[in-house]
């Protein structure tokens, strides 16, 4: 069986993240959408996605191809019923494509399958992300449920930690991972995951659900509130509250951050701080960018959703349900905009484009700290982006 991981019309709605990424490759909980599913079919995936992607995301096909919706979230019972699917079958919830099993060998992204398909309608549960900020909003409960499959042959951790307080029974720690004196990590809120060579330096504060990924450091004397994700190689510190970080992204000075996405390859400037409520307690708008307008998010909390590759200054100040794009260089006094387009440089004293050479060379430069450099297809992804979001900054330029 050849499993493909597809990203749906859902994607649009999934700016600014899925400039630079399919679907299946957003964190949401301690694992992305692709590590989950492949962790249930105990198999590896590629990807359907489009084209200017399909470079960097690898898709492979053969007779017997496996088609799974990378926006819904894997669960035991739905990959069960995802595997009894034969040839020419269809998995849905409502309109909803769920899974399909298909021996066609060119698929269209914007026109996936024959409509002779044979539909099996799902009646069970499912969750997946339909908004940008499903990404925050259901982190808690993807955390939990994450925990729970991670740790189900491991008893949580029996690790001792010279001068270290934990509260609750629910904490799980990887093998290489340190924790420093005076740190309190509590899970009677939630369990906390700590994983492989992780670091959490001296006065930390944890309350769960909570995970650190692999590599990744927490500084001194940081504030860290549920449900909070924190990726790969992403160095944090201050306090936070209900945010994902991707991976290899820093916040690691003071300042807050609060019902947030940060990207990958994103660098917060010391005492960066965002508003995620506003003074009216009215309900937090966002700019949706593929429909053109402000789109209500339903929520009380929303604060900045910050696409890959960002970057912003020392004392930056964020305005409630911000979203900045794709490698945007920020700075200066003041509130910022609300929407902050791809590659913009600058502030509110005025923004310009960032060229794409600089962009680019900026990138390269903060990935050779850690040993990594955009290849020739990330390159290229990153010139489709600018090309085809200049619109948006001539619009910004005017308003």
């Amino acid at each position: 069986m050849n499993y493909i991981l597809f990203s749906d019309h859902t994607r649009h709605k999934l700016l600014p993240f899925t400039h630079t990424r399919p679907v299946a490759d957003i964190r949401c909980g301690i694992m992305t959408m692709r590590e989950r599913w492949e962790h249930y079919l105990q198999a590896g995936t590629s990807t359907l996605t489009p084209g200017y992607l399909q470079d960097v995301y690898m898709l492979l096909l053969s007779t017997d191809n496996m088609l799974v919706n990378g926006a819904v979230f894997a669960s035991k019972e739905l990959s069960e019923a995802i595997l009894k699917l034969e040839q020419g079958q269809k998995l849905l919830q409502g309109d909803t494509l769920l899974a399909a099993r298909t021996s066609i060998t060119e698929l269209d992204i914007n026109d996936l399958l024959p409509h002779n398909f044979d539909e099996i309608q799902y009646t069970g549960p499912v969750d997946r992300l339909e908004h940008v900020w499903d990404i925050f909003a259901l982190n808690d409960r993807a955390l939990r449920n994450d925990y729970a499959l991670l740790t189900e042959r491991s008893a949580a951790s029996g690790a001792q930690f010279e001068g270290v307080t934990v509260l609750g029974n629910d904490l799980y720690v990887e093998e290489g991972a340190e924790i420093g004196a005076g740190c309190i990590i509590n899970t009677h809120k939630g369990p906390v995951y700590i994983g492989r060579n992780a670091k959490v330096l001296e006065g930390t504060m944890i309350r769960g659900p909570l995970a650190l990924c692999e590599d990744s450091v927490v500084k001194m004397g940081a504030k860290l509130y549920g449900a909070t994700t924190i990726g790969p190689g992403c160095k944090v510190g201050g306090e936070l509250n209900n945010v994902v970080f991707f991976a290899n992204s820093n916040k690691a000075h003071d300042g807050y951050l609060g019902n947030a996405v940060i990207g990958e390859w994103c660098n917060l400037g010391a005492d960066t701080n965002c508003s995620n409520l506003k003074n009216n307690y009215d309900e937090v708008k966002i700019w949706d960018e593929h429909s053109k307008k402000a789109t209500s998010t339903g929520l009380t909390f929303c604060g900045l959703l910050m696409g890959d590759h960002s970057k912003c200054g020392i004392n930056t100040m964020f305005n409630t349900g911000t979203v900045a794009g794709v490698s945007c260089n920020i700075f200066g006094a003041g509130f910022q905009e609300k929407f902050i387009p791809s590659f913009c440089w600058g502030g509110p004293e005025g923004i310009t484009t960032y060229a794409i050479d600089r962009a680019i060379e900026t990138a390269n430069r903060m990935m050779g700290r850690r040993g990594k450099r955009l290849n020739a297809a990330e390159q290229e992804m990153l010139r489709y982006i600018f090309e085809h979001t200049a619109e948006q900054r001539n619009w910004f330029a005017k308003s």
